[in-house]
Parts: C-alpha cells; structure tokens; sequence
C-alpha cells in the first residue's frame, strides 16, 4: 500500500471507508454483547459535534489551549463528585483503562521511590481476576505482579490470601469493581483496610463499573462499597467510554490527593526543544474525547443516566434468568451489575463453538479461557444498545442451544489436547505455523471461526499460548496490497 499518485476526490474516500465497514457489526443494533456502549442516536449527535469541535486542538499544552484545561478539570471534577470524593480527590483525563491503570501502577512505584526507597524490586498484589492491564503496566514499568487466587463460586478476591502474598517489596493492593470476567465487585473494604494496616497503597479498577454503580447506588440498589468513602482507597480509576457512553478513548485516574498524584506527573526540561510536562502517558493528543465525554455528560445528566442503569439493570436480570433456566448453562458468580459470564455445566455444550454459531446469526459474545477456578466461559455486557434486544437475543440462544445439543465436540477436543501433549514446544516459526495448521488458521487473514483457535489456546501453558498470540499479531498487522 502505498499514498496515491494523485489525491482522491472525497467521495471516493469516503466511499472506500464505508466498504472497509462492511465486515463489521451493526454496533447500533443492540447484537454486540461487549465492546460497544451505544447511548443513542440523539446523544451520540452530541458526542459527534463536540468530539470534532475539539478535533484539532493539542491537550499537550494547556497553556496555548486553556479550553483543555478546564475541560479536564471539569470532567474529572465530575467523576469525583460521583465516586463519592472530598476537595481533596484529584485526577486526569486518560485514553482509557489500560492508561489509567499504568499510571495508577506508575504513581504507586515513584511513591514508593520517595517513601520507601529501600525497596528495589517492588510487587504489587492483585486477585488473579485482575485486568490484564496491570500485567501490562508490570511489564512496562519493572513492577512484579504477585497473583493470588479468588474465593471459588463466587470469584471474589481471597483477601487473606492477599495478606499472606504481601512482602516487605510490596508497593500496592489492587481489587475490581466489577473484575471484567465475571461482573462481581471485590471486597474493597477488606483490601483497603488491609493496604492501611499494611501501609500501603489500594488502587480499585473501576474502569467498567465506576460510573455504573454509581448510579445503581444512586437508584436504591444495594452495590458494595467501592469509592473514595472506603477508608484505605488511595486512587480509583473509571472509564467514560464504557458506561458514561463517551466516544473512545476516555478514562479518568483519580487520587486521594494531590500529594499522591504528583508522582504520575513528568517532566522534562533537559533537551533543546520545548519544555514537556505530562500528566499522563500521551503527549501531543486531540481534546475531541475529552470535550466529546464533557457534552455526554452534561447532556444525559443524573437523570438520564438513572434512567438508562434502571432499564439495562431490567435487562440484565432477563438475560440472566433465561440463560439460568437452561440446563446445562449457569452465570457464573452473582454479577454485581450488567456484566457477567456463564458456564456450561455438562460436557453437551462448547461455548466456543456457541460462541460462532451466534456470531453466523449477527449476535457476537465474548470467549473467556478457562483460568484458575473459572471454567470455559461467554462473557455479555449489556448496555443501552442492547435493552431492547434482550429478549430476542434470548429466543436466538435457545434455538441456538438447541441445535448444539445435538452435536458431538468432546472427541474433537479430546484428540486436540492429545496432539499438544505429544508436541515439542519451541519458540520458533515452524512451531508457531504447526499450531497455527492445528486450529485452521493460515496465511495472515482473520479467520472465520474461532471455536478450534480457543481450543488450542485454553490449554497451552501461559507462556506458549502468549507467544502465539505475539506471533499472530506480529504476522498479521504487516502492510501491503490488499
């Protein structure tokens, strides 16, 4: 691929654009159980004006911007005021989660550079339910990731193993409200309390949920205690681009104070060019996510936002109950709000095989592998897209079930597993392109069905499998005629 001779006229660009569309979802209509947080028509023309208005101006500088400054301000004053925080509570504007949780994770490290400089090779302790973003701010940021397990059934953080994993290298605590994979909130009061006994710091990811259960709380609904009223919470993070309906990308990270949050912040005055001050990760940045997540905001209100979290908790509940009422399925866990993933309970359904044959009737749905004490499992985050839809998707998966009950799959995974028992596992091409044969995939397309793929990858040691994945993406993402 290469830029053209001659420039396009627009509407053959914007022609191209639209065909590129083509292989991707409807996200409007209400059939992408995840990825997606669709809030409307009419407030997705807001988001749409306001994130263009601030297309072209640079968040690097306040200075020359002024409007991104208060913008940010403003954004992250109303995050606070919602998460319960006093004058103190301050914060920045993100990308999103992965971002937030990096400098959450890099705050903590130079904290502890101040206060504890002893510490060389510093551990953080999260349940093994954590977001990978923390694995992935650990590799960025030279923190080690100490995992501890999750109470079985219920999927909520062990805290006692959480003190028993603590060291004198320990810099921070982490728990979920919700964890992603199964929708349940940790029980932050107890880590809190932990990290004060210990004298460390408690981040709570509430990236998914922050904004969410806010509002549930707001409502009447019993949610547990999550925020900056927790003795103990030290910062907290929450997406805007999930269930406060912004465009991507948009997170907030929030301190308990500014003392603490000066240790995200760098700056760098050393060079020849001009002086660079960040308080996140990105420098040169467009303010359209910024301005866009301040217009949803004002524009859906307390109001709108109970209303929307009232009729998706409705929602929620009649997914959850019809999939419980089929045998052989079960949620797993009790979701604390509309995320959640489920099981089969018998060896007559495959989720990943369930998982494609929904996505050949327009309906996609999340695979989880099977970890620690979670089983093989479909993830669904419902939103406000997908209220209306909630009992046709569930007409949908019961026929689907249906016709899956009456195929076989365990003797295929069977012969699966035993062909990668036998398999020489080397980090080298011809291995990668072995196991690539093995689940079907071949050449650098996106394949079609993804049951075979899961298979595979569920069982492989975590290294191998995370191999893989770095191998896939390293083929697939080369540039060329297409």
């Amino acid at each position: 691929m290469k830029i053209p001779d001659k420039g396009l006229k627009k509407e053959d660009v914007l022609k191209a654009l639209k065909s590129y569309k083509g292989q991707d979802p409807d996200w409007k209509s209400g059939r992408v159980l995840g990825y997606i947080y669709y809030p409307g028509d009419k407030a997705q023309d807001v988001i749409d004006e306001a994130y263009t208005m601030y297309l072209t101006e640079n968040a690097l500088d306040p200075s020359t911007f002024p409007s991104t400054l208060r913008l940010e301000n403003e954004v992250v004053g109303m995050v606070a005021h919602l998460l319960r925080g006093d004058e103190n509570v301050v914060g920045n504007f993100t990308s999103g989660g992965t971002e937030s949780l990096i400098l959450a994770v890099k705050t903590a490290r130079d904290y502890a550079r101040t206060t504890r400089p002893h510490i060389r090779e510093p551990e953080m302790v999260l349940p093994v339910t954590a977001h990978a973003s923390f694995y992935k701010a650990a590799h960025y940021l030279n923190v080690k990731p100490v995992i501890t397990p999750v109470h079985d059934d219920s999927f909520l953080a062990d805290v006692d193993a959480m003190r028993d994993a603590i060291t004198d290298n320990t810099i921070l605590l982490v728990g979920s409200a919700p964890g992603y994979a199964h929708g349940v909130v940790d029980p932050i009061s107890e880590i809190a309390k932990l990290a004060q006994e210990k004298d460390l710091l408690c981040h709570v990811d509430g990236c998914v949920g922050g904004i969410h259960l806010s509002y549930m709380r707001k409502l009447g609904i019993r949610v547990p205690e999550f925020d900056f009223t927790v003795p103990g919470v030290t910062s907290i993070s929450a997406d805007l681009h999930k269930y406060g309906y912004a465009a991507k990308g948009a997170s907030v990270v929030l301190y308990k104070n500014k003392e603490l949050r000066k240790h995200q912040i760098f700056a760098c005055s050393r060079w020849t060019g001009y002086t660079v001050i960040n308080a996140a990760v990105t420098s040169s940045k467009t303010a359209g996510p910024m301005a866009a997540a301040w217009a949803v905001m004002s524009y859906i209100g307390d109001e709108g936002y109970m209303k929307i979290v009232r009729e998706v908790m409705e929602a929620t509940q009649i997914v959850i109950d019809g999939i419980n009422r089929i045998d052989g399925l079960q949620v797993l866990g009790e979701p604390n709000m509309c995320m959640f993933s489920f099981a089969s309970t018998s060896q007559k359904i495959n989720v990943y095989r369930l998982a494609d044959a929904l996505k050949t009737k327009g309906w996609f749905l999340q695979p989880q592998f099977k970890r620690a004490n979670s089983p093989a499992n479909l993830h669904i985050s419902m939103n406000r897209s997908t209220v209306h839809q909630a009992k046709t998707f569930l007409k949908v998966f019961e026929d689907t079930i249906e016709e899956l009950k009456h195929e076989e799959v365990d003797d295929k995974t069977k012969e699966l597993q035993a062909e990668l028992e036998k398999l020489s596992i080397k980090f080298d091409d011809e291995t990668f392109f072995k196991l690539a044969g093995m689940a079907g995939v071949t050449g650098t397309e996106l394949p079609d069905k993804m049951e075979t793929i899961n298979q595979i990858m569920e069982v492989l040691p975590y290294d191998v499998s995370e191999w893989i994945l770095i191998e896939y993406l390293n083929n697939l993402m080369i540039p060329g005629e297409k």
